[in-house]
């Protein structure tokens, strides 16, 4: 590899790794950061951007659960609904985004996510909250974070965590596994359909994977390392500046 080459792509390794060990440590693909980034620091338009931090987030999303899997086993057939679910919705909800106002939908979803945040910090959900009946409607989160994938290309585990863990009384560490689950499979049909376009930067969006694969295990083994209550109070955190980065950004 030329020096130049590697000056070039050791930001890019960087980033990676930045947002492999936020990836792991939350149970999220890391789009929601990557993406504004390539777009005002990359200049790439929004599909191309979008398409490059798919690549990015497919194989770190891939090791993040697997990862939390071995930590904390979740029923596979759950996660498995979760995810089909989660999938179509996803796949209908890009449909009918493209001829809906991205500006409204973003004020929305950052309304959303704040409101969540909020309620995380607030109000704790005991782990036996978790009941059969509840269970059973689990798969039905797969619509809230399958239609923000679909809608925004982003914000799919950020949705599905704290909804399994404040409604449904799940440990934070396992709302992380299952949104994993859900995430999973709608980035890699989103990768593969952005792929068939042309929308995607393999170079950028490999040397990001690469970094993030490189620090995502461990965000996964600091994630166990903290009490529960504070990792939930991070991800609240988390929401929150996510919610204030998608009200001031363009």
């Amino acid at each position: 590899m030329s020096v130049s080459l590697l000056l070039t792509l050791m930001p890019l390794l960087l980033l990676g790794g930045a947002l492999g060990f936020l990836g792991g440590l939350f149970g999220i693909g890391g789009g929601i950061i990557a993406i504004p980034l390539l777009v005002t620091a990359y200049g790439m338009d929004q599909a191309m951007a979008q398409g490059t931090a798919l690549a990015m987030m497919v194989p770190n999303l891939l090791a993040a659960w697997w990862r939390y899997m071995r930590r904390n086993p979740v029923d596979l057939g759950r996660a498995a609904r979760l995810a089909l679910v989660g999938t179509v919705t996803t796949y209908g909800a890009a449909q009918l985004a493209q001829g809906l106002d991205q500006h409204v939908l973003r004020l929305l979803f950052s309304a959303f996510l704040a409101v969540l945040a909020v309620l995380m910090i607030r109000r704790r959900v005991d782990v036996g909250a978790a009941t059969p009946l509840r269970l059973r409607l689990l798969p039905l989160v797969g619509l809230a974070g399958g239609g923000s994938m679909g809608l925004l290309g982003v914000g799919g585990g950020l949705v599905a965590t704290p909804i399994l863990s404040r409604w449904f009384g799940l440990d934070q560490r396992v709302a992380q596994s299952l949104a994993l689950a859900l995430v999973l499979p709608c980035s890699a049909a989103a990768l593969a359909s952005y792929a068939r376009a042309g929308n995607v930067n393999w170079t950028i969006g490999g040397a990001l994977g690469l970094g993030g694969l490189v620090s995502v295990s461990a965000g996964v083994a600091l994630a166990h390392a903290f009490p529960e209550i504070v990792m939930r109070r991070l991800f609240a955190g988390l929401l929150l500046a996510c919610s204030v980065a998608m009200l001031i950004g363009r």
